[in-house]
């Protein structure tokens, strides 16, 4: 790391671990200060999060669709706090805030010799499934995926957040060479993949119809599963009350391979937008999530060299249009 990224790193961790032997009621007081001036101040990203809300749920009313606004403002605040607790929470405190639910045939996989892969989402706090170790029985080494953030001192905070509780942080480029690495050791492993983002262009092999949308999906999970066998459980993930979640360990397929492709990434998608349906405003819906189209993914797409133009898309309508109109 350079000096400069040093410095950040160190002035980061020392403020985040300072926020953090704050008691719960105190940061869900500081939470609610933050609301204010998220929701009502700076109104964070409100143009996408209404229009995500309103395109998911037609039906709603405009009076619903404005609660789950304010709820999802309060949870996301909620969430910050939390993330900066998780910093210094010790296992009994981490069991006491979030349990693991459905773990019997989940750890009956592992204590088989076996390795599960968790399809989970940008739903509650998903940073407290790091606690999962102590879920699990002791043999089982417990992994993230993970995309590196740019900035190198704030990844290096969130490796950090991440791994103390014995789960190690992979980066995304390195999963399969990492997880098969394990599989060749006889190592029993559990996986989390968090599938819900909008893929690159050309990571784009899946459609799939969730939350009113036409809605391109990672597939990536779902390969390595198959290709390291990896039993698919969903994690369903609740709050029954402020600073408390559950994750229900539900499963999908225990042999992915018997399944045709992309039916495992089918299945996730519907059980995670049942679980948004059930209770909306725990999703991250500040994401772009719908940012890429089929329509735009037509126009891009090269069907004869298999290769993307990321040119200017109006440029690119023009080119297909004359193309067309010289054809025909």
């Amino acid at each position: 790391m350079k000096i400069t990224d040093k410095i950040l790193y160190a002035l980061v961790y020392g403020f985040w671990f300072l926020m953090s032997l704050l008691p719960f009621w105190l940061l869900f007081i500081i939470s609610d200060c933050l609301y204010f001036l998220v929701a009502k101040v700076v109104k964070y990203r409100h143009h996408t999060i209404w229009k995500n809300l309103k395109e998911s749920f037609p039906e709603k009313s405009e009076a619903e669709i404005k609660k789950i606004q304010r709820d999802f403002y309060h949870w996301f605040c909620d969430y910050l706090v939390e993330t900066i607790k998780l910093m210094t929470m010790s296992e009994k405190s981490l069991r006491k805030h979030i349990q693991f639910t459905g773990m019997e045939q989940f750890n009956e996989v592992l204590n088989n010799g076996g390795s599960c892969a968790v399809y989970l989402g940008h739903y509650c706090n998903w940073e407290w499934i790091s606690a999962i170790p102590y879920w699990v029985p002791k043999h089982v080494q417990c992994c993230e995926l993970y995309h590196p953030l740019e900035n190198r001192a704030m990844d290096k905070v969130f490796i950090h957040l991440r791994e103390q509780q014995n789960a190690l942080c992979i980066p995304m480029q390195e999963s399969l060479r990492k997880i098969l690495d394990f599989k060749r050791k006889n190592a029993s492993l559990v996986v989390g993949y968090i599938a819900d983002q909008a893929p690159m262009w050309n990571n784009i092999h899946h459609w799939v119809d969730f939350l009113n949308h036409d809605t391109p999906v990672l597939t990536g999970a779902e390969r390595i599963a198959r290709h390291t066998c990896q039993a698919c459980f969903y994690g369903d993930m609740s709050r029954p009350k402020r600073g408390y979640y559950v994750c229900n360990m539900r499963l999908i397929e225990l042999n992915p391979k018997t399944r045709p492709n992309f039916e495992i990434t089918d299945i996730y998608m519907k059980m995670l937008e049942e679980t948004i349906q059930r209770e909306p405003a725990y999703w991250l819906w500040s994401h772009k999530r719908w940012k890429r189209t089929r329509e735009e993914f037509d126009l891009r797409y090269d069907k004869e060299t298999g290769k993307f133009n990321y040119g200017d898309l109006e440029t690119i309508k023009r080119e297909k249009q004359k193309a067309s109109q010289t054809t025909a």
